[in-house]
């Protein structure tokens, strides 16, 4: 009889083979999806809006040629000889190498390629603590909805990544017990102090993981089977490891001075909190709601999930730069939360992601070619936010003097006009908030605007036409108008003060 049965069950056997490998193709074509299209939707649109790329690129210029990092700044007459520590000094270096290779259109592929590690990277997070794919695609779409607001150019970009990291490596140890996976942890450190300065978020998270099992005595549901003598040493680990960058400890003098920095919230708009005027806010609020009812529901909140819960809802809701942190911790917490059938697991293979990934790269480098994105298109597309044609006079007259800026165009003056040292730009560790808040009122033409003493040593302005100080200055004496368009107007002084260098030419431009 066995022989005559067997038939059966190999034809059975051969149907559910088929039918998992369908269904892992299925799930590798969506995955395909998920994580290109919101890069896709970046290089659609693409536009060079952000006002401290200009800044970071310079930067990365001056490391390359130097074959160093600045200890001091010399890109900003305040802040001229002062120490500055350019924390996110690998990103800079990364993000130059790309405008090498690839002109302003790298900056773009920078864009796309951080946002759909993001997506994979919440995947992954999402689909360990989750067996229905479908709640696992849907909250990472959710994530990386919460996210728009910071795809943009910036370090913080590799943060996401480090950090839903960091967080996938902390769940599988704290429910597994697999202690040897925190062993990747210092590695990552070491790698992300030399990124970005929030780096320092990701020590948090872990001393929140760290002290959770010290807490088993006051909070009576253990989650972790994790024990304290080994989470302890990998946080001190983690600590000395983010030392290995060029500046060494200052790294963490360079983290306080950003946290103290607190009046910054009042003068820059990413800086405020959430304002709940696009859908990414109101889909990041539902996310919290839903995760502390799902904390609530259980009766026993795990301490780890709790913490983490109430310091992303502080961080986000505080400053929106920070709303990653929040939508991070609320996937997590529902992805654990949410019901699932562990008979519904099926994995991938190892080799499937790897393609995957490819797959996303392939898609992308498409895009770039079907949207026309190169270095001439978006160089054209600099004039409708920066000072182009005002710079170009600028240089093409000689004019010369101290600058004086504003601060949404001083970032991108120290890339175009690189021998002027501008009055201010976005580096706010560099000038500090009371100088901003001046900076911000003189423009809009508070009463004491002319005691600036910015403005006063000032030899040459390039200013946005918008601001009220402008019409002050075409009616003010001590400069005169040389040029204009729609967009920026340029004064250099009539009589310079001393010390200032005289305007060698004045052009009067046709307004463009």
């Amino acid at each position: 009889m066995a022989p005559e049965s067997s038939g059966p069950r190999q034809a059975a056997a051969g149907v559910a083979a088929k039918s998992r490998a369908a269904d892992q193709i299925a799930r590798s074509i969506v995955l395909v999806v998920l994580f290109a299209t919101p890069a896709l939707m970046c290089l659609h649109a693409a536009i060079m809006s952000d006002p401290d790329i200009w800044w970071h690129l310079r930067t990365g210029e001056w490391i390359l040629h130097h074959h160093a990092v600045p200890r001091v700044d010399s890109f900003s007459n305040d802040g001229m000889g002062k120490p500055w520590t350019a924390y996110s000094w690998l990103f800079e270096l990364l993000v130059f190498k790309l405008y090498q290779w690839f002109g302003m259109a790298g900056i773009v592929i920078y864009i796309a390629a951080s946002v759909a590690a993001i997506g994979a990277a919440f995947y992954m997070l999402v689909d360990r603590l989750q067996t229905d794919f479908v709640k696992s695609a849907l909250l990472t779409i959710a994530g990386v909805i919460c996210l728009s607001g910071n795809l943009t150019p910036r370090p913080w970009m590799l943060t996401i990544v480090f950090f839903l990291v960091e967080l996938d490596i902390l769940m599988q140890a704290r429910c597994s017990g697999r202690a040897g996976l925190l062993l990747w942890l210092p590695p990552l450190f070491a790698l992300w102090a030399n990124v970005h300065i929030q780096f320092i978020d990701g020590l948090v998270l872990l001393g929140i993981a760290a002290v959770e099992p010290l807490f088993s005595r006051w909070w009576p549901w253990p989650q972790t089977r994790l024990r304290a003598g080994i989470l302890w040493p990998i946080l001190g680990a983690c600590v000395l490891a983010a030392l290995v960058n060029p500046y060494g400890w200052r790294v963490y003098q360079a983290a306080y001075d950003v946290v103290s920095q607190s009046g910054g919230a009042n003068l820059i708009a990413d800086l405020g909190p959430l304002r709940f005027r696009d859908l990414a806010d109101f889909v990041l609020l539902f996310l919290a709601l839903g995760s502390a009812a799902a904390l609530a529901w259980g009766r026993r909140p795990p301490f780890f999930e709790t913490a983490f819960i109430a310091l992303g809802a502080y961080l986000a809701f505080h400053s929106m730069r920070d709303r990653w942190f929040l939508a991070a911790a609320c996937c997590a917490v529902l992805a654990s939360a949410l019901p699932g059938d562990e008979r519904l697991r099926r994995p991938l293979p190892a080799f499937a992601m790897p393609l995957i990934l490819v797959a996303v790269a392939a898609l992308l480098w498409a895009g770039v070619r079907l949207f026309g994105i190169d270095d001439q298109r978006l160089k054209s597309s600099l004039a409708v936010e920066y000072p182009v044609y005002a710079v170009e006079a600028a240089r093409e007259n000689g004019l010369t003097g101290r600058l004086f800026n504003d601060f949404d165009w001083g970032g991108y003056l120290i890339w175009a006009l690189p021998d002027h040292p501008v009055s201010i730009d976005g580096r706010t560790a560099v000038h500090g908030n009371l100088r901003v808040a001046r900076n911000v009122d003189t423009w809009s033409a508070k009463p004491g605007w002319e005691s600036d003493p910015d403005l006063q040593a000032a030899g040459l302005i390039i200013a946005p036409v918008s601001l009220p100080l402008t019409e002050l200055l075409r009616l003010d004496s001590r400069f005169r108008l040389v040029y204009h368009d729609k967009l920026a107007a340029v004064f250099v002084r009539v009589a310079a003060p001393a010390g200032a260098a005289h305007a060698k030419a004045s052009v009067a431009g046709p307004a463009r």
